[in-house]
């Protein structure tokens, strides 16, 4: 995240001291991918890398976007690589069209439907809505991956101010269990497994079942289900579960549904996995009052709050509130330069 900033601020940042300490010290393939897909989606970006990998050195040069096409280490998911475009494709010269090859879902980043779903669908509030979208072609499951992804994101010129402060209540609860190279009975004993924790909370529930075969099916067999949960003033929270070896298709889909309450009981009118997108757009708003409220900062939101200091020399107003928090700040009035006036 640090390396976005980087690029929208056009400050040179250096990162030291990573894994100094450890048996296999240095940058792991993942993050040096990501660095490459960085060096694709801009032009005259520097990046220098030690003899060790236990420091980089990054020189931001303009964001460009046009054609990226890249395949992805399966040691992390695509949804990795796909947070950092999400942040910088807006503001590059031309429309970004992305095609990542790899694994499409797994407990640590967020899953391409997540994307897809909610994180896509928060730009709304920024005014960055039309034309966004990302298709999945393949779907790849750990540990061999083979999924492929295709993501589409026109530029603009700023971003609109948020003042989104009322999260509303639950209104109804959206999701898709997948499975590829398992039965197909696997997906709706998922389907069945969420519905019985969450229909006793609310009736409007509809969640797609999503079954590959053949060669959209990537090259590992796995299931999984991602839950979106939609407010009356249409905020998101979401929640997901991916099988690992020997899970039960009935105790993913459960301990899914109960993620998902957790993270309604957190409040707020972006989930933890969503809190940085909201302060980095809120950080590039215009010079206006932006103003949100989150359930519960998590220490990674914290320490973005503290790396937007560094760039961008913005702070935020933090003030406790009944159980969240309200967060305000003033834009710094980012433009992007890059785009052509029309």
């Amino acid at each position: 995240q640090r390396l976005v900033m980087a690029l929208l601020s056009q400050q040179t940042v250096r990162i030291d001291g990573i894994r100094a300490q450890d048996e296999n010290p240095g940058l792991r393939d993942y993050e040096v991918s990501l660095l490459r897909l960085l060096e694709q989606a801009t032009n005259g970006t520097r990046i220098v890398i030690s003899p060790t990998g236990t420091s980089v050195v990054l020189r931001p040069g303009m964001i460009t976007g046009g054609r990226i096409d890249m395949d992805c280490p399966v040691s992390r998911s695509i949804g990795y690589y796909l947070e950092a475009l999400v942040a910088i494709a807006p503001f590059g010269k031309d429309q970004m069209t992305a095609t990542l090859r790899g694994v499409t879902t797994n407990n640590v980043d967020l899953s391409v439907d997540l994307i897809r779903t909610a994180t896509l669908v928060n730009l709304r509030n920024f005014g960055l809505s039309e034309g966004v979208e990302l298709r999945i072609t393949k779907r790849g499951a750990e540990p061999r991956g083979g999924g492929e992804v295709r993501f589409i994101c026109p530029v603009v010129r700023a971003v609109t101010p948020l003042n989104f402060v009322d999260a509303g209540r639950v209104r109804r609860i959206r999701g898709i269990a997948y499975a590829t190279r398992v039965s197909p009975q696997s997906a709706n004993r998922m389907v069945e497994a969420a519905r019985g924790e969450l229909n006793r909370y609310i009736p409007d529930i509809y969640i797609y079942t999503d079954v590959y075969k053949g060669a959209e099916s990537g090259l590992s067999p796995g299931f999984g289900i991602s839950l979106v949960a939609e407010t009356t003033t249409g905020a998101l929270l979401t929640a997901e579960l991916c099988a690992q070896a020997g899970d039960a298709p009935e105790d993913v889909g459960r301990d899914a549904a109960q993620r998902l309450l957790h993270e309604i009981a957190r409040g707020g009118c972006f989930d933890s996995a969503h809190q940085w997108q909201a302060l980095l757009l809120m950080t590039l708003g215009p010079e206006h009052a932006a103003k949100t409220r989150f359930g519960k900062l998590t220490p990674f939101s914290i320490q973005y709050l503290r790396d937007l200091r560094v760039f961008f020399n913005t702070t935020f107003k933090i003030k406790p509130d009944n159980q969240s928090v309200l967060l305000t700040c003033l834009g710094t009035g980012f433009t992007n330069v890059g785009k052509k006036t029309t």
